[in-house]
Order: C-alpha cells, then sequence, then structure tokens
C-alpha cells in the first residue's frame, strides 16, 4: 500500500493539474464563442454571393471562366493538386489533428491511385494551416510547402483574401489543377466532422454547403420566370462573384476550423475533468485508508507498550 505522504502528493498533483484543464476549459469556451459571433456576423454576406453565383450559373448558360471548368487528364498527362489543410496550432484537443491529417493522407493515397489506374500521374503539394499537422504529415513523408505559414488562431479575412489569392494565381498559371480545402465542419454543438471540398474550379451545386443554410436553394425566382439583367455582361458579374466566393470559402473553413479546434479542446479538458474528479474521489478513499491504518497500528503500538509495562 502507498504511504500516506506518497498519496497526498498524488492528490496535489491531480489537483494542480485539474485546475489547468478547468482553466484550459473556460478559455475554449470563450474562443469558440467569439469566433462564432465572428462567423455568423459575415455569413450573411457570404451568402447572397453564394447565391448569386448560383443563380447567375443556372441562368445565364454557359459562362466563360478558367474557375468553372474542369480540365481533362489523358494517359501519360499529369494531375497536379494542392490541398489546403486547416489543423490546430496547439494540441491538447482529442483526437481532432489526427482526424484531419488521417483524412487528408487517405484522400491523397486514393487519388493516386485511382489516376495510376488510368496511367496518369499525380503530383500534389500539401499548404498546412497550424503547427500540428504540419508536423505530423512532414514526418509521415508527405510534401508539405515549407513556406506556407499561416496560423488558424484568431483568423481573419485579410489571411483569408491571401490565401485565396494564391489559389487563384496558381490555378491560372496551371501550377494547380485540382484544389482542395480540408477542414473540419462544426454539424451540432458537439458533433464535428472532418471534410474535403473541392473550391477550384468552383462546383456551384456544392458551393452552398460552404454558407448557411438554405444556400442550395437559391435560383428558384428566375427559374420561375423571372429574368435579371447583367451589367456590363454576365462573365464579368460572375468573375466578380468567384473572386469574392473564393474569398468567403477559405474565410469561411478557417472560421469554423478555428471554432472546431476551441470545441474539441473544450470537450477534451472537459473530460479531463471528470476523470480528475474521478482520481481524486480514488486518492481520497486511498488517504483515509491509509489514515486509519496508520491510527490503528498507533494504537496497537501503544497497547502493546502499556501490556509490557504491567
Amino acid at each position: 500500500m502507498e504511504s500516506l505522504n506518497d498519496i497526498k502528493k498524488r492528490i496535489k498533483s491531480v489537483n494542480d493539474i485539474s485546475q489547468l484543464t478547468h482553466a484550459m476549459q473556460l478559455v475554449s469556451a470563450s474562443k469558440m464563442r467569439k469566433s462564432k459571433q465572428q462567423y455568423d456576423m459575415v455569413s450573411p454576406f457570404f451568402t447572397l454571393c453564394a447565391e448569386s453565383l448560383m443563380e447567375l450559373h443556372r441562368s445565364a448558360g454557359d459562362i466563360d471562366n478558367p474557375f468553372l471548368k474542369l480540365r481533362q487528364k489523358r494517359s501519360g498527362e499529369t494531375w497536379k493538386i494542392a490541398y489546403f489543410v486547416l489543423t490546430g496550432d496547439q494540441g491538447l484537443a482529442g483526437a481532432y489533428n489526427n482526424n484531419i491529417v488521417k483524412i487528408t493522407e487517405e484522400h491523397i493515397q486514393k487519388k493516386v491511385m485511382e489516376n495510376a489506374k488510368k496511367h496518369i500521374k499525380t503530383e500534389y503539394k500539401l499548404y498546412v494551416f497550424g503547427q500540428m499537422g504540419s508536423g505530423k504529415l512532414k514526418k509521415d513523408g508527405f510534401a508539405v510547402d515549407p513556406d506556407f505559414s499561416y496560423p488558424i488562431t484568431d483568423p481573419s479575412y485579410y489571411e483569408a483574401r491571401n490565401v485565396a489569392n494564391i489559389i487563384r494565381a496558381k490555378y491560372l498559371t496551371g501550377e494547380f489543377d485540382l484544389v482542395y480545402l480540408i477542414y473540419t465542419k462544426m454539424e451540432s454543438a458537439i458533433a464535428m466532422k472532418p471534410v474535403i471540398s473541392r473550391v477550384v474550379p468552383i462546383d456551384t451545386v456544392s458551393l452552398g454547403n460552404f454558407f448557411a443554410s438554405g444556400a442550395e436553394d437559391a435560383g428558384l425566382a428566375l427559374e420561375q420566370g423571372s429574368t435579371v439583367d447583367y451589367h456590363p455582361n454576365a462573365d464579368a458579374v460572375f468573375s466578380f462573384l468567384i473572386d469574392t466566393g473564393l474569398n468567403a470559402v477559405v474565410y469561411g473553413a478557417m472560421v469554423e476550423a478555428f471554432a472546431c479546434e476551441q470545441t474539441a479542446r473544450m470537450q477534451a479538458m472537459d473530460n479531463a475533468n471528470r476523470n480528475a474528479d474521478e482520481m481524486m474521489k480514488e486518492l481520497t478513499m486511498k488517504s483515509n485508508r491509509a489514515r486509519q491504518a496508520r491510527i490503528t497500528n498507533e494504537l496497537n503500538e501503544i497497547v502493546n507498550g502499556a501490556s509490557q509495562v504491567e
């Protein structure tokens, strides 16, 4: 049996850790609420952009825009794929970072195998937000761009616009053929799911998934006979909306990923607090038993000593 002093040391250690995890839980909860408020403030504008994009695409017919055209590859050619992966800057968030890394590695391996069956080569590059995912993917031998360095903590629209500019420039020059965004989507207050979405070339059918509910139903008024005139023309308006929409997609993913990271950490710290409480109960019982055993031994020694004196 452990000595009473050892048990007291363990109780103090568990109590100190419990105070730390409780503080981290409160900090994560505050950051999560702030990030959700931040996204809710700009979401209506971004949703309107998505609705306008889909209405324009449905009503204007064929639009000549490179961000709408999926390039075709033949045998012997190469698909050039970019992955923008949103992970956390810190650990202690349960399986949050590992889930993102796992889905990224599985998607890359799947793409390589699918293209190999068609005798098409695959080149990919990873652009990773956050230090946790970057380190893990490098360790696993995946090609991570060393010059891309964007934190996921407190995301801003300006950072998102810079990333969107990188995507646009590299896609137009042919450095990328496909661009995927991998992040964690919050399905409810407690449920989160890692998702992979193609952002370039833009798929207007699934564009509404990035925004508030209802965007996927846009365009109903036009389908019922209404018409809209676009100035100077539909191509110019569509080009502007795509620029704004791509900024919105990246920003929305960054904010949602940050909120999910804080939620995952909050849940992990809550579990840690519960485990600490259970451990404290067990240690308290051990301490009581050790104290009782020590008192019993002392009493026995007194009784035995008194008997010998007599």
